[in-house]
This record gives structure tokens, C-alpha cells and sequence, in this order.
């Protein structure tokens, strides 16, 4: 389900939602086992009390399994009523619990970060189940219920700006895969919504597909809602679709009324001052195939969702999301850093006020679930964000943390609000919390450094589009370089430049900013605002096909039945020598790649028989598809291969050894890490090949040399020990329990495998390990390096890789000390002493450059024209041919010092190949003119294809189109003869 569709939102009505001057959360009298949130207010009209409609068919109480229709009486809205106000994690729990006690299993949030690749973030409830939607993997139970977090930005400038919008937000949902469908899906979400939250029946609106007779009896018949209250839609509001093809279907929505005293005639649903959509329904019963026609599903699915923040809007009876108890705590933490009162504010400043409420909620559980500020892909989701909230912020006021240090950083306070009210979000939040505020705590930093000198710029920018508009009397409009120079250098999203400029009536050329964007490096593909689902034709090439067994932990080789071939993603029976195939085997010893460990290579072969043909089959590539289907790729060597034969499967067992050594290296290399950086530290990612390791983790800064020596020492320390592995399969509570760290990125079924060496190291993992530490042999980093903003990589080797690493440094050495004429202890200080005379000889060169640079400069100082008729100017413009930029400036510096004040000097050359190099030096009376070199050069590096910039009196400047050179300096000639020209006259 793609969620609940989001409209413009208009203020409510001073008479609906009354004015409020508390912070909607819990006080010392709120029920806090129950969520309730208790006031003494008179009872608002948004809630009352009636009996409004003649449920028909209803029971007095519903079975587990059996949905029905519970008569909304008025002591049962009284009831509801006199809860007064929900908190929202009442909401969120009223609604698991009401649909494990009608048989769903409760899951767990999937992480922000989701599996599938064509989705950068989770955007919706059913993501985390669209491989069963598909069908590409059974489903472990037959329906299930989650609370799920979910980020979309497709529309961050609406937060704020309507009642509704958030790029953070939760969704409620209950899943049916085969299970139940349409019939029950209704009556459950009308008794949820009437007879467990207590909404009043007659405020509640219902739209279906216009062609969904079906869902249109069953509410108008057996939930008893009258016609006049269901809304038939057409395709484009209620059909669900994945994409062009897949599976799709009708939808049903329930809408609550806060203006029923409007009337029935003429209702638009899509009247966001009367209506909001909290509930959606989606009946997914449809496939739509590639000529368009719909067929039906052979598995109907139910997909739900309601919005939290929504509902909370409705049963708190506050003028929007952002009043709820889920948000407005963190709306007046950053009132009171900017010492503001949010019920006196402006319309302005409450909405500088919910964008940091709603931002800083999808920062925290963005870097809890492990993504970091960057400048590509998810990473520049969370930066973005970050960098909006500090320059809203410091709009209000906010200056520093708020605690007497201007210098400080004000959102780790604000993070903390958001932390402390996700206790029942994200249970891990706390426990996350040291790295959440640190890694948040240096974005800011990070920003704030370049935030003043960046405005500085916008706002001269700005200053300059306007001023071109009035000369040329057209459309102000920002340059797309200067946009990206904002972006790349100083570190402003393209959103805020955007936002500011529109702020003074400027448009951004984006046509601009994305050439030069494409330019400098390839962005990571943008974030997908739909989730995709096609069925494919693997689907029915593996539908017979059971789970493969894996035996690879006990054995290495293992006799199998081909159960399937495929050539090019097709099914055969028969496959000959030479070609390339992939083998689906029944058992297999081979590990499939997963959890950063790259797959087995080895042999499939058939044995010798009488009149039979031998046939091998070099694999070297094992991936898990359609669930747990282990597909075997690789090239037939010799003999032909069928399906049904069985074969002998071997894994090439020093490779396997390798692997193994890696992985149980990575294990004690991140306990190390924790022991001698901080137990903060978390794995970000991982490799495990044949040849090496390579292991991301989250850190501020690179290590020193003397930590990376102790994290050596005590991983071959445990390797000394000799310590025994310890394998076990439990529940993955009992593994948490116990202390197991668990992979990030990874998903866990409910039983999980934990490797542990004793007093070490515990993880859950399904990778393959040593069984004694001593099989390591040794362990060596080879590099540590920034990846990325606050993240990390060593590599390093270990077992053979480290036998092999050591012997050819030990090679190169013997090498360099035969050359160098000295020992192996006396290497460095040699070197070092060629360095310094490698740099006492460039310094020398540079110096005779320099010289011959000023020398040519005093043959062409005579070239200077006179311009002015009431002042004369001297302006030389001139090309150096290869000169580089420093003896370049020198040849200027010379001239300038040469040349009788007022003068010009305006120099270029081109280096070397590709590039080109320009100098511009003013005296102080062409400066006192009003022209700056550091303006004026800018423009002409452009043409060729450069830029650069400087001081009023002295500028540089650099491009990459030497063909252009000569005839951007004749630009500067001309230019810089008619500016002077006038103001000398």
C-alpha cells in the first residue's frame, strides 16, 4: 500500500479546535499503563456521544478468528469519551493488541533502511512483506500486524505547511497473505475505529472503487453505513497499483468528519477543512499482465494502513499532527531554546517551529538504524535534513546548545526530546542514543562552519540576480554553477539555496546545477516514492522447487539431485559443455553469499559410469533467491548436464578455510574495536573474501597509529589463546538476551545462530567460522580510511592472506634496502634524507621558474595601453604560454609593483594539458574605482571552463579549456578597457 494519500491542508476553525496553552503529554496524573492522557476540559463536539446508525447483522461479541460488527451504543461512546484524550502510544498498542487478539501475529518495525534496492528508504507498512506478496518467499505466518516507521521527502517543503505532512512518520497496518480478505478486513476497521477508539459511527465517511459493488454491499449491508455516507471513486483515488504490471486492486478508505453539520449533498472527500483520510484499506486481488487485462490473483492479499499521527490528530482534538502528544513535546523544547511561546506565535514561526519537530524525528531514527550524513544516496537524506533544521533554527534565534556556549550545538538537545519519547518506536533508540547525539552533534558542527561564510555568499548572489533583472528587466534567477559552488563547497543542500532564493523572488536555474552535478561524479540513484512489484517468471520457474538444505557448517562435499536448470534466467532439461548455468541442487555444501561473506567455489560433477560421460561444472558463484534457494553459477568444463542426475558437490576447501579465517577475524576485529575506541562503535558494513577482510564502522575520526597497534595486539592475543568457538541456535530474544550483537542490515527470523568465542566476542551470525582461534594464525590491518562522513574502513588479513602479506612486504623491503644501499632500521631515515633534497631541489626549480617568469613579465610591460581621459590607466592583459600558476604570480606581483598606480594586470597561461591558469592583480586606484579582481576574474574562468576568486586586489583563477584561453583574455581586455575607460573619464 502506497499509504494514506495526503491533500492541502486549511487551517481548522478557531470554534473547532480551541486555543491550548499546555504541552500535550502526560502530566504527573496520566495513566500510564494505559496511554491515557486525562484532562478536565468540557468534551469537545469533535467527540460525542450518539446512536446513529442501525449496524445490521451485528454480534454482541466477536470470536478470534471471526470478524464482526460491535454495536457503537452510547454508553460505549460515553465510555470512549470519558478517556477524554489518547496518548499516542496508547493508540499504537490499542491497535496491535486488537488485532492479536483476532489471530495476527505482531512484528517488529522493519528497519528505515529497507532490503529492497529499488527503494532508498521505507516509505511504507508492506514493504518489508513484498517478497511474500509476491510469492517469492512463503509467508511464516498467514497474517500479521506492525507499527511501522517510515520516511518519505518526495514533499518535505509541504511540512508544516498543511496539517498532515511528515517525512517521518508511523504507519499502523495489518497484513492478510491468503489468509482473510475483504469481508473481514472491513468489519475488523470499522469495530477498531468505532468500538476500540471510540470514533463516533455518523463522523465517519467511507469511499470504495467505483466498480467495487462488493466492498460497497458489505459496508453499506453488514456494517450498516448508509449509502450517503460511501463515496464511489474513480482509479486514480482508489485503485492500488505497483506499477505498470504485478499485483494490484481496489481500495477502500474511512474519512472522519469534523463538520457534519455540512450536510451530505455535494461532499468532496478531498476537503481538507471538513475530511481526513486516517484509515486505507487495500484489496490486493488483481494482476495486471503486460497487454493491461486483469487477472485474478491465485493468493488475495489484505494491505492496511493508519496513519498514527493522524488518528492522534482526531482523538486529541488538536488543529493538526504536529499538536499531538507524538510531536509537540519537541515543538516546545525548540520553543524554549528559542524562547518563544508557540500559542503567541506567528503562522511563520510555528512553521519554522513543526519543521524542526518533524525533521529532528526522522534524523534520530535515520542514524539509529545506522544511516550517516553524506552527500550521496540515504546519507544525504539525513544531511539535508540536519542542515535544514540548524538554519531554521538559527532563523528563530537559537544560538549555540542554549547553555552559555555560543559555540555549541543546539539539536543534541532536541534529539535528546526525540529519544526520550521513543521509547515504544524504537526500542533500540536509547540504547543508540550516545552515537545518535554525537554523529548529529558533528553534522552540526560541520555545517555551522561554512553556514555564515555560505549565506555571506547566497546572499550576494541573490543581490547580483536581482540587480541583473533590474538592468535587463528579466525573471531573477539564480545561476546553476553558483548554486552547485554553494552545494560542493559550503556544503548547502540545493534545497535550502532553492528556499532562500524564493524567499527574495529568485528562481534557481536546476538545469544548470544538475550539468555540473553530472559533471563532478555520478549521484546515487534518488529516492523511489513507489514501491514496484512485478511478478516475475522466477516465480514459476522455483514454484516446485523445495527450500535447498544447507549442510555446509558439518561437510564440505555432499551427494545431490539436480532439481532444476537454468540458462539465461530459462528453465532446461539439458545444458552442454561450455556453456555457462546456473544449478539448482536439492542439498548443497556450498555457502550461498550473504551476511558479507562471499560465496564457495568448488565442483559439481557426475561420476564415471559405464558408458557414461564424465561431466564437471567449475562453480564460482553461489546466491540465495526466491527465499532459501541456493543457485549454483558457474561453466560446464567437460560432459553434458541434466536435470535429475545426481551429482557430487564439492567446495574447494582451502578457499573455504580462507573465508572461515576472515570471518572469525571480523568477529574479534570489531571487539577489539570496542575495546579500544568505545562500546559505541558499530559495524556499518562488512566484507569477507578469500584474500582479505574489510570491516565499516562508525567513528568520528581516523585512529592512531598506537590504537590500531593495540586492536592488532589483542586479536592475536585471542588468537594465541587458542579459544574454541561455540555455535548455537536459539530465539532471537534469548540471543539479545544474552548480549549477541546483531549485524546491521541483516534480518533475523525468529530462531537465530550465535558464534561465540568464549569471553570475546558473541554475534549472531550464519556465515562460516573456524572452530579454533589458533586456525587464524595471524592478523594484520592493512589500511584504515574515511569512507564516508562518520564512518570508517580497515582492511586486514588474516590465516594464509597474512602469511602471504607478510612474505611480500618482507620481499619489498629486501628490495629497497638493496637499492638504497642500506639496512632494513636504516630505510626510513634514508629516505628521508632524499625527500629533503627532493624538496631542495623543487624548491630551487620553482625559484629559477619564478625568475624566468618575472623576466619575461619585464619584456611585456610595455605592451600596457593607457585608458581614462581624466585619469590614465595602465591595463596589460597578456598570455604566458606554459607558465605555471605560481610563477604566474609572481609575473603579476612584479608587474603590479612595476606599472604607476592606477593599473590593471590581467594574466594567462596554460601549464599543462587540460588545464589553464589566470591571474588577476588591481592597484589600490582602479580598486578605489569600484572594480574588484576577485569579480572580475570570476566570469572570465568561466569561459574557460573554471572559476576561481580572491582578494578586491589580487585574484586567481584556474579552468580546463586551454582552447578558450586566448579569447576569454580578449574578453578581459575589452571588458576591463570599457569599465576603466568610463570610470577614468
Amino acid at each position: 500500500m502506497e499509504g494514506l494519500k495526503l491533500h492541502s491542508s486549511v487551517p481548522a476553525t478557531s470554534s473547532l479546535f480551541p486555543k491550548f496553552a499546555f504541552p500535550i503529554r502526560p502530566t504527573t496524573h496520566t495513566a500510564h499503563s494505559t496511554g491515557l492522557i486525562r484532562r478536565s476540559l468540557s468534551i469537545s463536539p469533535c467527540i460525542i456521544s450518539c446512536k446513529y446508525f442501525d449496524l445490521k447483522g451485528a454480534h454482541n461479541s466477536h470470536i478470534k478468528r471471526k470478524a464482526s460488527v460491535q454495536p457503537v451504543t452510547e454508553e460505549l461512546i460515553e465510555e470512549k469519551s470519558n478517556d477524554v484524550l489518547v496518548s499516542g502510544d496508547s493508540i499504537r498498542r490499542r491497535f496491535l493488541d486488537f488485532y492479536a487478539s483476532r489471530g495476527h501475529k505482531v512484528l517488529p518495525s522493519a528497519s528505515l533502511v529497507p532490503d529492497d534496492p529499488t527503494v532508498l528508504l521505507t516509505i511504507a507498512g508492506m514493504l518489508q512483506f513484498k517478497p511474500i506478496f509476491l510469492g517469492k518467499v512463503p509467508r511464516q505466518v498467514p497474517c500479521a500486524a506492525t507499527a511501522q516507521r517510515c520516511i518519505r521527502t518526495n514533499d518535505v517543503e509541504n511540512v508544516g505547511r498543511t496539517a498532515r505532512h511528515h517525512t517521518f512518520f508511523e504507519m499502523l497496518g495489518n497484513f492478510s497473505f491468503g489468509d482473510y480478505f475483504k469481508k473481514e478486513a472491513i468489519k475488523w476497521a470499522w469495530e477498531l475505529s468505532t468500538a476500540e477508539l471510540g470514533l463516533p459511527a455518523e463522523r465517519l465517511w467511507i469511499s470504495v472503487f467505483e466498480d467495487d459493488d462488493e466492498a460497497f454491499e458489505i459496508w453499506h449491508k453488514e456494517v450498516g453505513v448508509p449509502a450517503d455516507h460511501i463515496k464511489r471513486m474513480g482509479e486514480e483515488d482508489n485503485f492500488w497499483t505497483s506499477g505498470v504490471t504485478g499485483p494490484c486492486g481496489p481500495c477502500s478508505e474511512i474519512y472522519y468528519d469534523f463538520h457534519p453539520e455540512r450536510g451530505t449533498l455535494d461532499t468532496d472527500l478531498g476537503d481538507d477543512s471538513r475530511f481526513i483520510e486516517f484509515y486505507n484499506l487495500v484489496f490486493m486481488q488483481y494482476n495486471r499482465k503486460d497487454d493491461g487485462s486483469l487477472e485474478p490473483l491465485k493468493q488475495k492479499n489484505i494491505d492496511t494502513g493508519m496513519g498514527l499521527e493522524r488518528v492522534a490528530r482526531i482523538l486529541q482534538r488538536v488543529p493538526s499532527n504536529y499538536e499531538t502528544d507524538l510531536i509537540y513535546p519537541i515543538i516546545e523544547k525548540a520553543s524554549e531554546l528559542a524562547n518563544i511561546s508557540y500559542g503567541l506565535a506567528d503562522d511563520p514561526t510555528k512553521l519554522k517551529l513543526k519543521i524542526i519537530g518533524d525533521h529532528m524525528r526522522a534524523v534520530v531514527y535515520l542514524i539509529s538504524d545506522g544511516v550517516i550524513p553524506s552527500n550521496i544516496g540515504r546519507g544525504y537524506v539525513v544531511r539535508r535534513l540536519i542542515r535544514r533544521v540548524v538554519r531554521t533554527g538559527r532563523l528563530l534565534g537559537i544560538r549555540g546548545d542554549c547553555r552559555e556556549n555560543l559555540e555549541g550545538a543546539f539539536l543534541p538537545a532536541i534529539a535528546e526530546k526525540v529519544i526520550d519519547l521513543g521509547t515504544h518506536i524504537d526500542s533500540d533508540v536509547k540504547a543508540r542514543a550516545p552515537r545518535i547525539l554525537e554523529e548529529i552533534k558533528r553534522e552540526e558542527y560541520r555545517f555551522v562552519q561554512t553556514l555564515e561564510r555560505g549565506e555571506e555568499l547566497l546572499e550576494q548572489m541573490i543581490d547580483d540576480a536581482l540587480s541583473s533583472t533590474r538592468e535587463k528587466g528579466t525573471v531573477p534567477c539564480l545561476a546553476g554553477e553558483d548554486a552547485f559552488l554553494l552545494y560542493d563547497t559550503y556544503g548547502f543542500p540545493v534545497e535550502i539555496t532553492i528556499e532562500v532564493a524564493e524567499e527574495h523572488g529568485v528562481t534557481v536555474d536546476m538545469n544548470a546545477f544538475d550539468t555540473e552535478m553530472e559533471k563532478q561524479r555520478r549521484r546515487s540513484q534518488a529516492a523511489h516514492h513507489a514501491i514496484k512489484l512485478e511478478v516475475g517468471d522466477d516465480a514459476d520457474v522455483t514454484a516446485n522447487i523445495p527450500d535447498t538444505e544447507f549442510l555446509g557448517y558439518d561437510a564440505l562435499s555432499a551427494r545431490a539431485v539436480i532439481k532444476s536448470l537454468l540458462v539465461n534466467g530459462k528453465p532446461v532439461i539439458q545444458v552442454p559443455e561450455g556453456s555457462e548455468v546456473e544449478v539448482l541442487l536439492d542439498k548443497t555444501p556450498f555457502y550461498a553469499e550473504s551476511g558479507g561473506q562471499i560465496a564457495d567455489h568448488g565442483l559439481i560433477c557426475v561420476s564415471d559410469g559405464e558408458n557414461q560421460q564424465r561431466t564437471v561444472v567449475e562453480i564460482i558463484d553461489v546466491q540465495k533467491s526466491m527465499g532459501n534457494l541456493f543457485v549454483h553459477k558457474g561453466t560446464i568444463k567437460e560432459g553434458v548436464l541434466e536435470v535429475g542426475k545426481e551429482v557430487e558437490a564439492e567446495v574447494d576447501p582451502k578457499l573455504r578455510q580462507r573465508a572461515k579465517v576472515h570471518h572469525t577475524a571480523t568477529h574479534l576485529l570489531q571487539s577489539a574495536l570496542k575495546k579500544v575506541i568505545g562500546k559505541e562503535t558499530s559495524q556499518a558494513g562488512s566484507l569477507v573474501a578469500f584474500d582479505r577482510l574489510r570491516f565499516d564502522f562508525n567513528f568520528h575520526r581516523p585512529l592512531l597509529e598506537d590504537e590500531i597497534l593495540e586492536i592488532e595486539r589483542l586479536i592475536n592475543g585471542w588468537i594465541g589463546d587458542a579459544a574454541v568457538l561455540q555455535t548455537k541456535v536459539m530465539p532471537l530474544t534469548e540471543a539479545k538476551e544474552a548480549g549477541a550483537i546483531a549485524m546491521f542490515g541483516e534480518k533475523y527470523g525468529e530462531e537465530v545462530r550465535v558464534v561465540e568465542v568464549p569471553g570475546v566476542s558473541m554475534e549472531l551470525c550464519g556465515g562460516t567460522h573456524v572452530s579454533n582461534t589458533a586456525e587464524i594464525r595471524g592478523f594484520k590491518i592493512i589500511s584504515e580510511q574515511g569512507i564516508a562522513s562518520g564512518i570508517r574502513r580497515i582492511e586486514a588479513v588474516a590465516g594464509e592472506a597474512f602469511i602471504e602479506y607478510v612474505n611480500s612486504r618482507d620481499y619489498y623491503m629486501k628490495q629497497l634496502c638493496n637499492n638504497l644501499k642500506v639496512k632494513a632500521e636504516e630505510v626510513t631515515t634514508r629516505v628521508d634524507n632524499l625527500l629533503e633534497e627532493l624538496r631542495t631541489a623543487r624548491n630551487e626549480v620553482s625559484l629559477l621558474r619564478s625568475k624566468a617568469a618575472v623576466y619575461k613579465a619585464s619584456t611585456i610591460a610595455s605592451k600596457a595601453v593607457l585608458v581614462g581621459s581624466s585619469k590614465e590607466i595602465r591595463v596589460l592583459v597578456e598570455s604566458m604560454e606554459d607558465t605555471d600558476a605560481d610563477s604566474l604570480k609572481s609575473a603579476a606581483e612584479y608587474l603590479i609593483d612595476s606599472l604607476q598606480d592606477p593599473a590593471a594586470v590581467v594574466l594567462g597561461s596554460s601549464p599543462s594539458e587540460g588545464k589553464v591558469s589566470l591571474v588577476a592583480a588591481f592597484t589600490p586606484g582602479v580598486v578605489k574605482l569600484g572594480i574588484q579582481a576577485g569579480k572580475f576574474i570570476g566570469p572570465i574562468a568561466k569561459l574557460c571552463g573554471g572559476g576561481g576568486g580572491g582578494r578586491p586586489n589580487f585574484a586567481q583563477a584556474g579552468g580546463r579549456k586551454p582552447e578558450n584561453l586566448l579569447s576569454a583574455l580578449e574578453k578581459a581586455r575589452s571588458e576591463l578597457m570599457a569599465i576603466l575607460s568610463e570610470k577614468g573619464s
